[in-house]
């Protein structure tokens, strides 16, 4: 399966968004998108359609973070609820015990934008959720 590429629409009416450009990045996003182009729980979903403003901790910059997902799905009680959806291998969310440079710099860009994400949930009503190999079924 490839690692990237662009994933085709099959329920058009539930994207939101530019239906004709939408890519993934792994196949772990490509196995999201058909999960919420085909579940019935999911009304509408949406990649990388919006950004989340975030300060850097290596720059002090203000960026803009573009989460994987956001969906509009029934929970268990059939009420309505909107997450916004990240994701990231499980060694990506953890804060590295090594003193790997690289490692240490990613893990903090990351954290960055998930407490920023949150953030922006909240606001909104919303829920942030990371998704790892362990809920993909991996």
């Amino acid at each position: 399966m490839p690692q990237s590429g662009k994933y085709k629409i099959k329920n058009k009416k539930k994207y939101k968004g530019n239906h004709k450009n939408v890519i993934y990045r792994s196949s772990w996003e490509r196995k999201f998108m058909i999960y919420c182009d085909h579940h019935p729980s999911i009304i509408q979903w949406s990649s990388e359609e919006i950004s989340v403003p975030y300060i850097s901790p290596v720059d002090r910059k203000t960026h803009r973070y573009f989460p994987d997902f956001i969906i509009k799905k029934l929970n268990s009680s059939n009420k309505v609820e909107i997450l916004m959806i990240e994701i990231k291998p499980i060694s990506q969310t953890i804060k590295p015990k090594k003193k790997v440079i690289k490692e240490i710099i990613r893990w903090q860009i990351n954290n960055s934008k998930w407490k920023a994400a949150e953030n922006f949930c909240k606001k909104y009503g919303w829920k942030f959720k990371i998704l790892t190999e362990k809920e993909l079924n991996l």
